[in-house]
C-alpha cells in the first residue's frame, strides 16, 4: 500500500481549518501533518515538517499573506506543490496567486469531493485547475505573448523613424489634430498628410489613433515625449 499523501492547511478561519482536517484525514489516502494559521506559521512549518503538498488560503493576517508566504516558500524549495483554496475569485488575484508557482487553484464552496479529487491529481503531478481559472492564465498568456510581439515590432520600427517622425508622434501623443500638427510645424497640411501616411506603412495600421494607443499600452511615450 502506497504512504498516504502528507498535507499541511494554512487558513485562519479555525473551524473551517478544522473541517478540512477532518475531512482530510478521514481518506485512507491522506494524512494532516501540520496546520497554521497565519503565513508565517506555514512558512516555519514547510521548512521543518516533511510534506508532500500544502492547502493555502490566501488571506489571513493580510490580505496576501498565503501568496507571500508561497513565495518565499518557493524562494528555497522550487518543487514544494501548493494549492491555493481561497474565497478570493477576482482577475487579479488569481493572476498573481498563480504567478507564485502554486499548481491549483480551489475557491472555497467547491464541493468536498472535488478538492480531494483536486488534491489526489496534484499530488500525481496531474493537477486539474478549474476550467475558468485556465481561461483566465491562457488570456494572460495570450495577451502577454502579443505584448512581446508588438513590443519587439514597434522596437524594430521606432529605431528606424526619422526625426521628424518622431516629433509627429509626440505631436500625436499630446492629442495635436493634423491642422495643429501642421500648425505648430509651419508646413502646409497636406505636408503632415503625407508624413502620417509613411508612419501608418511603417507601422503596418490604418489610424494614427493605433499607433498611439499601442504605444501607451506598451508604456513607450517617454521615447517621444
Amino acid at each position: 500500500m502506497n504512504p498516504p499523501i502528507k498535507i499541511m492547511i494554512a487558513d485562519d478561519i479555525q473551524l473551517l481549518l478544522e473541517d478540512l482536517t477532518e475531512l482530510i484525514n478521514r481518506q485512507s489516502d491522506m494524512m494532516v501533518v501540520g496546520t497554521a494559521s497565519s503565513g508565517k506559521e506555514i512558512e516555519a512549518l514547510a521548512r521543518t515538517i516533511d510534506h508532500d503538498l500544502i492547502l493555502m488560503d490566501i488571506e489571513m493576517e493580510t490580505t496576501t499573506a498565503g501568496i507571500k508566504a508561497a513565495e518565499r516558500i518557493r524562494d528555497w524549495c522550487q518543487d514544494r506543490k501548493i494549492i491555493y483554496l481561497t474565497a478570493h475569485e477576482t482577475k487579479e488575484m488569481i493572476l498573481t496567486a498563480v504567478g507564485t508557482g502554486a499548481i491549483d487553484y480551489i475557491v472555497k464552496g467547491t464541493a468536498e469531493e472535488e478538492i480531494l479529487y483536486h488534491i489526489r491529481q496534484a499530488y500525481l503531478g496531474q493537477p486539474l485547475m478549474d476550467g475558468k481559472i485556465q481561461e483566465l492564465v491562457l488570456q494572460e498568456y495570450m495577451r502577454l505573448r502579443q505584448s512581446e510581439k508588438n513590443l519587439l515590432f514597434f522596437i524594430n520600427n521606432i529605431s528606424n523613424l526619422t526625426n521628424t517622425e518622431r516629433a509627429l508622434i509626440a505631436f500625436l501623443l499630446n492629442g495635436l489634430k493634423i491642422k495643429e500638427i501642421a500648425r505648430e510645424r509651419s508646413v502646409e497640411v497636406v505636408t503632415i498628410k503625407s508624413q502620417i501616411n509613411t508612419l501608418l506603412k511603417k507601422f503596418g495600421v490604418s489610424r494614427t489613433k493605433d499607433i498611439v494607443q499601442t504605444i501607451k499600452d506598451l508604456n513607450l511615450a517617454h521615447l517621444f515625449l
